[in-house]
């Protein structure tokens, strides 16, 4: 009996942690399709009707058409970048090829502690200086720089957990380390290195303070277009909530499809770090 009292009492728990988690997403999809009066006399209840308008008006001014197709440049950039080289320092570091492993495992800890805002002005200096503000695919590479300690550590995972012994039959039979890594280790650690792509992606379309420093008015991907929003339409919140759910309409897709490739390959690198 107790053992089934408290066997509910966790499943009230995760309704109410459901709850808690849906209901500004419900509060988004019924406000977009009111106006601005609507929204202010009861943000609580069905809309009256299913009008467009809304949706219209955001994805005009938001431009969300052009900020798409640059946000997926830019993230596909970042992750392009992150998989390349997150997986060969991952590789060295798992299997230990080089002597100062133990201080590169130090510096990437250490680099997931510092905020990226200690290099702003430095960056910013920089990129001015050769001309490349506003250049998606620059952004893309500093994306990848931001998330590139967590992608390593996650990949190191899933290289630890190949035996040894599949390397050194690789070696006796003559095979180069880049025919090592690229023929045998990568596609073994395929799913870290989906999930890696999953990760860094959803994070890179989400970022907000590189993305509006380096990319400012030109080039906007989608969050940005979003965000200029806010000074035409601060009193038209129904439009602003239609805003809203075109941004992140496509990433909840997204993780809905790609989500048991995503938790197979967490489960599959849970194992040693």
């Amino acid at each position: 009996m107790n053992k089934k009292n408290k066997f509910h009492s966790y499943q009230i728990i995760l309704f109410v942690l459901a709850f808690i988690s849906i209901a500004p997403f419900y509060l988004v999809i019924v406000n977009s399709f009111k106006t601005h009066i609507e929204v202010v006399a009861n943000p609580l209840t069905l809309p009256t009707s299913l009008s467009l308008d809304n949706f219209k008006t955001a994805w005009k001014w938001g431009e969300f058409g052009k900020g798409f197709i640059n946000s997926i440049k830019l993230s596909g950039t970042a992750v392009l970048v992150i998989l390349f080289c997150s997986s060969t320092m991952a590789y060295v570091l798992a299997k230990k090829r080089i002597k100062i492993v133990p201080a590169l495992i130090i510096y990437f800890m250490v680099a997931m502690t510092i905020p990226i805002q200690l290099f702003m002005f430095t960056l910013y200096s920089v990129i001015s200086k050769l001309h490349l503000l506003g250049n998606l695919y620059v952004v893309g590479v500093l994306h990848a720089a931001l998330y590139m300690p967590t992608a390593v550590f996650l990949m190191r995972t899933y290289f630890l957990k190949i035996p040894k012994e599949i390397e050194e039959s690789a070696r006796i039979d003559g095979a180069s380390s880049w025919t090592v890594l690229s023929q045998i280790m990568l596609p073994i650690v395929t799913p870290g290195l989906i999930t890696v792509a999953i990760i860094v992606g959803l994070m890179s379309w989400n970022e907000y303070l590189l993305t509006a420093t380096f990319l400012q008015t030109k080039n906007k991907n989608a969050t940005l277009g979003y965000l200029s929003m806010n000074g035409t339409f601060t009193q038209d919140m129904g439009t602003m909530m239609a805003g809203a759910l075109i941004l992140i309409l496509p990433v909840i897709i997204f993780f809905v499809l790609v989500q048991n490739k995503f938790i197979d390959g967490m489960v599959a690198g849970a194992v040693k770090g």
